[in-house]
C-alpha cells in the first residue's frame, strides 16, 4: 500500500526510471517561496533522499507566495515546517534538514555529502555565487533560480544559461559577482573556473537557470535599511515563486532521466 501513491508517476515513467528518481540525493539550498515548492515538486515524483538548507522562520508577509507559511505556522523554521509536510508526502523519504544561514565560507564543508543535484534557490547574491562555484568544482549538476518578484506574467518564465538572461537583476548581479570573483582569483592563482573555460568543459556563465523576461515594475520595488543582506524589499504575487519551483523540479527530473538513460 505504501508505494500506490506512486503509481500514476510510475505509469508516465516507467518503473526504471523510477528507480533512478529513488536512488537520488537532492540539495535544496533556500525553502522560501521557490525552493519550497521545487522540494515538494520532487518529493511527489518519488526523490529518495533530500537535504534541505535554510536559516528563516515563517513571518507574516512569506503568507502570500510561500508554501510553509499559513498563520499556524508563524514564527516557526521553515525547514521544520517542510519537513512534516515532506514526511507526511513520503514517510520513507530520507530527509535532513538544515536550519542554517548559509555563508560563502560554510559552502565547502556542505558539500562533504554526495549529492546527484543541487537547487539553488538563494536570493542573497554571496553564498548563491559560492553555491554556483563550488557546484562546478565537484562537478555537480546544478539549477539555479533568478529573481521571481516584481514580476506577474507566468508566460515569461522560462529556462536560459546565466549569460543569456534580461530583464533580471538577480542575474544581473550574480553574472556580475562571478566576473569579478573569476579574475581575482585567476590573478592570485588560485584556480577558479574561468569564465571562458570553466569546469568539466562548462563556465560558470552557462550555468542553467530559471528566469522572467519579463521587465520587472519599478513602483514594486521599495529600498529597506537595516535588513540582515537586503537593501530592498520586492512586491510578490501567490503564483509565481510557485511556477518558478515547479520549473525547478522538472529540470531535475528530467536530467536525472536523461542520465539515466545515458548510462545504459
Amino acid at each position: 500500500m505504501s508505494s500506490l501513491w506512486q503509481q500514476r508517476t510510475e505509469q508516465l515513467f516507467g518503473p526504471d526510471k523510477m528507480e533512478r528518481l529513488h536512488r537520488a540525493h537532492i540539495l535544496v539550498v533556500g525553502v522560501g517561496g521557490v525552493g519550497a515548492y521545487a522540494a515538494e515538486m520532487l518529493c511527489r515524483a518519488g526523490i529518495g533522499e533530500m537535504t534541505l538548507v535554510d536559516a528563516d522562520t515563517v513571518q507574516p508577509s512569506n503568507i502570500n507566495r510561500q508554501l510553509p507559511a499559513t498563520h499556524d505556522t508563524l514564527g516557526r523554521l521553515k525547514t521544520d515546517v517542510m519537513q512534516e509536510r515532506l514526511l507526511a508526502i513520503n514517510p520513507a523519504l530520507a530527509l535532513h534538514t538544515l536550519p542554517v544561514f548559509l555563508t560563502e565560507a560554510d559552502i565547502p564543508s556542505l558539500f562533504d555529502t554526495p549529492f546527484d543535484f543541487v537547487v539553488d534557490a538563494i536570493d542573497t547574491i554571496a553564498p548563491k555565487c559560492a553555491l554556483i562555484i563550488e557546484a562546478h568544482l565537484r562537478r555537480i549538476p546544478i539549477i539555479s533560480s533568478m529573481g521571481a518578484g516584481a514580476k506577474s506574467d507566468i508566460t515569461k518564465v522560462q529556462f536560459a544559461r546565466l549569460e543569456d538572461t534580461y530583464h533580471c537583476g538577480l542575474s544581473k548581479a550574480v553574472r556580475t559577482r562571478l566576473r569579478n570573483l573569476c579574475k581575482k582569483t585567476l590573478s592570485e592563482g588560485e584556480g577558479l573556473p574561468s569564465i571562458t573555460g570553466g569546469v568539466g568543459g562548462g563556465s560558470l556563465l552557462k550555468t542553467p537557470v530559471v528566469f522572467s523576461s519579463e521587465q520587472a515594475d519599478p513602483k514594486a520595488i521599495i529600498t529597506v535599511e537595516g535588513e540582515r543582506n537586503k537593501k530592498s524589499t520586492t512586491g510578490t504575487v501567490s503564483y509565481m515563486p510557485a511556477v518558478f519551483g515547479c520549473y525547478l523540479a522538472d529540470y531535475v527530473i528530467r536530467q536525472l532521466i536523461v542520465k539515466d538513460e545515458e548510462l545504459k
